[in-house]
């Protein structure tokens, strides 16, 4: 099979903005969006049918949607067309450490650090990255840390710029 056709017939019927609340937790649906709810539910890994993030307006989806509707949604799913070939660009820096400072922040909801392998790597991240400062696990938080936890995210870059420029 067609990876793009197997790519566009997923999301075929599906609002254009499905993927702004795919990993996400919320309150109640502010509309009627029935194909968007079953698809968040089927991502959201057994999530309440029918939620809806809190941290998204209802103008905001419509404004996705809208320049979806008008463009389309093929920058999204270019980056998955072209994953092997990044695999295979980024083959030289296999194993390679990340040596500048760095703050891991993800949403113990999401849906990535469940990922095969990630319960290895999450673990042994100073490993990779030796100069790693912090790692923060949001309770209750999916994929889009920084628009569900903004206060949170933010206060934490702050800090972790706070410790490398005392003077700032």
């Amino acid at each position: 099979m067609n990876v793009p056709d197997a790519a566009r017939r997923h999301f075929a019927g599906l609002d254009e903005n499905t993927w702004l609340v795919s990993h996400s937790m919320g309150a109640p649906p502010l509309g009627a969006r029935d194909a968007l709810l079953r698809y968040h539910a089927q991502w959201a890994d057994g999530g309440p049918e029918g939620a809806w993030p809190q941290w998204l307006a209802e103008a905001d989806v419509d404004f996705y949607a809208g320049e979806f509707t008008r463009a389309g949604f093929r920058g999204g799913l270019n980056w998955y067309r072209n994953i092997d070939r990044s695999w295979e660009l980024l083959a030289p820096y296999a194993g390679a450490r990340v040596t500048v400072p760095a703050l891991y922040v993800a949403g113990d909801l999401d849906p990535v650090v469940a990922f095969r392998g990630m319960d290895q790597l999450l673990p042994n991240l100073s490993k990779l990255v030796p100069a790693l400062r912090r790692t923060i696990m949001l309770p209750g938080c999916g994929h889009w840390t920084q628009q569900e936890r903004p206060e949170e995210v933010n206060a934490a870059l702050i800090e972790f710029l706070h410790v490398l420029r005392p003077d700032l």
